[in-house]
C-alpha cells in the first residue's frame, strides 16, 4: 500500500510540475543553449577562414604587416574565449562578444586596406575569400539574432506566473543577450 501511494504521489509531483511549466523551461533552455552553440559555430568557420585570407594576402602583395598583425592577434584572442553554454550570463556573453567585436574591427581594416592593392582585389582567391567572409558575417548575425529571440522567450517564460516559482525553485536564471557594441550606434562616414 506504501508503495501505491508513493507511485501516485510521485505521478501527480510529475504531472504538477508539468503544468507549472517545468518542461517548457527545459525546452527552452536547451533551445537557448542550442542557439549558442550556432552563434560559436559561425564565429568559428570565421576564424577558421582567416589565416586562409591572410596567407593569401601576403601572397600577393607587400601588404602593411601591422594589419596582418592586428587580425592574427584578434582571431587569437577571438578563439581562446570559450562560454559554457549552462553559464550564459550577460557578463560571460559580453566579454566573448568584444573579443569577437575586436576581430570585426581588423578584418575590416583589413578589407579596407586591401583597396589601396589592385592586384590584391584581382586575385580570385582574395576575391573568394572576402565574399566567404561577408557571407559568414551575414549567418553570424543571423544566428545572434535567433540566439537573442531564445534567450527572449526563455527569459520571458522564467518570469511568468506560475513558472517562475518552478524555475526558482529549480534555479533557472535568466541568460544574457547579444547587444550591439557602443561604437556601432554612430553611423559610419563614407567619403569618396
Amino acid at each position: 500500500m506504501k508503495r501505491l501511494l508513493t507511485a501516485i504521489f510521485v505521478v501527480v509531483a510529475a504531472m504538477s510540475l508539468s503544468s507549472c511549466s517545468y518542461n517548457s523551461i527545459v525546452k527552452m533552455d536547451e533551445e537557448s543553449k542550442a542557439k549558442w552553440g550556432t552563434v560559436q559555430s559561425q564565429y568559428q568557420r570565421r576564424a577558421d577562414l582567416i589565416p586562409n585570407l591572410v596567407s593569401t594576402v601576403k601572397g600577393v602583395a607587400n601588404f602593411e604587416k601591422s594589419t596582418l598583425t592586428a587580425v592574427t592577434e584578434a582571431r587569437a584572442k577571438a578563439t581562446s574565449i570559450q562560454v559554457d553554454p549552462t553559464k550564459l550570463t550577460p557578463e560571460t556573453v559580453q566579454k566573448y562578444q568584444e573579443a569577437q567585436g575586436q576581430l570585426s574591427t581588423a578584418l575590416g581594416r583589413l578589407l579596407v586596406a586591401s583597396e589601396n592593392y589592385p592586384n590584391l582585389k584581382a586575385n580570385e582567391n582574395f576575391t573568394a575569400l572576402q565574399a566567404q567572409l561577408e557571407g559568414t558575417e551575414n549567418r553570424i548575425s543571423v544566428a545572434r539574432i535567433d540566439f537573442n529571440n531564445s534567450v527572449q522567450q526563455y527569459n520571458s517564460k522564467i518570469r511568468e506566473f506560475p513558472a517562475n516559482l518552478t524555475a526558482k525553485m529549480f534555479g533557472f536564471v535568466p541568460k544574457g543577450y547579444f547587444q550591439a557594441d557602443a561604437a556601432s550606434q554612430a553611423a559610419p562616414k563614407v567619403s569618396f
